[in-house]
């Protein structure tokens, strides 16, 4: 399979970014938060605080000594009311804080800008400020900045695609944060010993592309790249190839190809951190979606319950048939608005009945549309068929394990056959034969 083209291919999707001019507003501090122990790829963290205690904006609530691990803080202020159990969209459990609020939002002592002289102490602190990725897939940051091959790695890529529809955080975070961007590039290009900074924006935000150009161009290291408007060009592997013209191969890391990719929110939050030492422990997120009252991109402590956030987006104005934890390509459909905001969340969706229709699938018809929208040149349907007769070494054949999920096939078949959904399942099988061996 070659990656090799011009582009790599996507669908055309609405982008109906309603809120992209709706400056970043502060919701008030809810009456309690629900700080979810699991909020990273990896193993969830344990809570080191019990019931009763009094905790602070800032104070350690969750922490492992996993590898793959980021620590857990506490959003505001006031007392532990219990940690107990909930129940997550993937249908497993996790353990949660929920904590009290005071209103009074009390900064831990601790909370001080970290001493950073050396690669080390840099990769140190970004562990501590408890920073994953923040567009939406949650990989601990501290661990993309030290890779094994740290010689090898020359080029820093941020994604500032936001290529999913409605999603504007990161847009806000391109016009309302563009210093802490470049401090986060300033702090990452010294230790890291980067050479050179691609900045990926897909072309339907004019606006951010010519702010950072302008705001970048003394600096002849770091290029801002407009993306065609394709989705997913938000995507790793996409991103990675379209700015650099890399290629990260099938079992590859980023740093394989001398690249660490990181989201543009997640840069902006290094600047932040670096200066003020506050760890992760609010995130902005899109709200909206034709049940939500009043959409607008609003800045919540994490933990926040969706509930409260949509009450302060004006309530439903209509009864909610779907809510999601993300985009409609790629998001998290999530059973109930008492769910909690999690790190890397980066919009919350609500659609009405009349928007979140599920159309009866018929026969392949055999247009190959699938194949040609496909970003990696999978074969969609074959994966299918290859999934229902449990062909594990056909499923191998195919490189199903390439397939992101972005949810492109599905969106193209004219026959409404759930393709990504028949991926994924084939994934599990390739995984559950892989650990029988």
């Amino acid at each position: 399979m070659s990656f090799l083209q011009k582009t790599m291919k996507g669908a055309k999707i609405g982008h109906f970014k309603n809120t992209e001019n709706s400056p970043s507003v502060v919701m008030p501090i809810p009456q309690e938060v629900c700080i979810s122990m699991s909020q990273h790829m990896g193993p969830p963290c344990k809570p080191v605080v019990a019931k009763g205690d009094t905790v602070k904006v800032g104070t350690l609530v969750g922490d492992s000594d996993a590898f793959l691990s980021a620590p857990i803080h506490s959003s505001v202020s006031g007392t532990v009311k219990e940690i107990s159990e909930i129940v997550v969209a993937n249908g497993s459990k996790c353990q949660v804080v929920v904590i009290a609020a005071d209103g009074e939002q009390t900064v831990d002592e601790n909370v001080k800008p970290p001493v950073v002289e050396t690669h080390a102490d840099f990769v140190k602190a970004i562990k501590n400020s408890g920073l994953v990725g923040l567009g939406g897939a949650g990989f601990p940051t501290h661990i993309k900045m030290n890779p094994k091959n740290l010689d090898a790695v020359d080029t820093l890529v941020i994604n500032a695609a936001e290529c999913e529809p409605y999603i504007t955080s990161d847009y806000r975070t391109m016009l309302e944060r563009t210093q802490d961007i470049l401090d986060g590039i300033a702090a990452i290009k010294k230790f890291i010993g980067i050479k050179q900074v691609k900045i990926g924006i897909e072309n339907n935000k004019p606006k951010a592309i010519e702010l950072l150009k302008k705001e970048t161009a003394n600096d002849p290291s770091v290029e801002v790249c407009s993306l065609p408007s394709l989705y997913p060009k938000g995507a790793e592997k996409v991103t990675i190839f379209e700015t650099t013209g890399r290629v990260v191969k099938e079992g590859m890391l980023p740093a394989d190809a001398g690249v660490i990719l990181d989201n543009v929110t997640s840069v902006a939050f290094i600047g932040q951190y670096l200066r003020t030492g506050m760890p992760l422990v609010t995130k902005c997120l899109t709200v909206d979606g034709d049940a939500i009252a009043e959409p607008k991109n609003v800045v919540v402590p994490i933990g926040t319950r969706y509930a409260d956030v949509i009450a302060f987006c004006g309530g439903y104005k209509k009864p909610a048939k779907k809510l999601i934890m993300g985009g409609p390509m790629m998001g998290i459909l999530v059973y109930s608005d008492s769910y909690p905001v999690l790190k890397n969340n980066n919009a919350l969706l609500a659609f009405s009945s009349e928007r979140a229709i599920i159309e009866p699938e018929s026969p392949c018809i055999r247009c190959g549309r699938c194949m040609n929208t496909c970003p990696y040149q999978l074969q969609p349907r074959q994966i299918e068929l290859a999934a229902q007769n449990d062909n594990i070494e056909m499923l191998n054949r195919l490189k199903v394990m390439l397939c992101m999920e972005c949810g492109c096939c599905s969106y193209v078949c004219p026959a409404k056959r759930n393709l990504t959904f028949s991926n994924k399942l084939a994934k599990q099988k390739v995984r559950a034969a892989s650990a029988k061996k």
